[in-house]
């Protein structure tokens, strides 16, 4: 039997999970905000919610159990799915001043991170200066799928959207 991926697109089983599980967040505010207060993603790994999902997910396919502890306990700081432009997009833009919400050094020190703890501080503060506003499928694509590929794809999106945030 074929091992089948997990992709996190649009409208795959997997992200129609993803999506259900953080709305029923929002009706549950003790896991919410149990997810929230994780420093780690050893705590995320602790969570009952974290292994609702796990399990949901897992039947769509293997499951990468680090990245998508990364990516729970990122979901949860999310307070609005936003999809009219990617997560590198969202951070491009939106001031009213017409600069970047996330500026280019940070933009920069966020595409050196390689490590998943690292990764979850960096998005966890990310998430909160865009005010929970994020493309919620963006986010788990790049999240669990988080190489150089996705950085690549992430300063193109971003520089193109801010070209003098540098």
């Amino acid at each position: 039997m074929a091992t089948t991926y997990l992709t996190f697109n649009n409208d795959s089983p997997e992200m129609q999970v993803l999506t259900a599980w953080w709305k029923a967040l929002h009706d549950n505010r003790g896991d919410r905000a149990e997810l929230r207060r994780c420093a780690t993603l050893t705590e995320v790994a602790f969570t009952p919610a974290y292994h609702r999902l796990r399990l949901a997910v897992g039947k769509h396919g293997a499951v990468n159990d680090d990245a998508l502890a990364l990516l729970a306990g990122l979901a949860a700081r999310v307070k609005m799915d936003i999809t009219e432009n990617t997560l590198a997009e969202q951070m491009a833009t939106g001031k009213t001043d017409g600069s970047a919400r996330v500026s280019g050094l940070r933009f920069r020190r966020l595409l050196k991170v390689k490590e998943a703890d690292g990764l979850f501080s960096a998005l966890g503060r990310v998430v909160a200066l865009l005010g929970g506003a994020v493309n919620l499928q963006s986010l788990a694509h790049s999240v669990y799928f988080w190489n150089d590929r996705t950085r690549k794809q992430w300063a193109f999106e971003y520089y193109t959207k801010s070209p003098s945030e540098q």
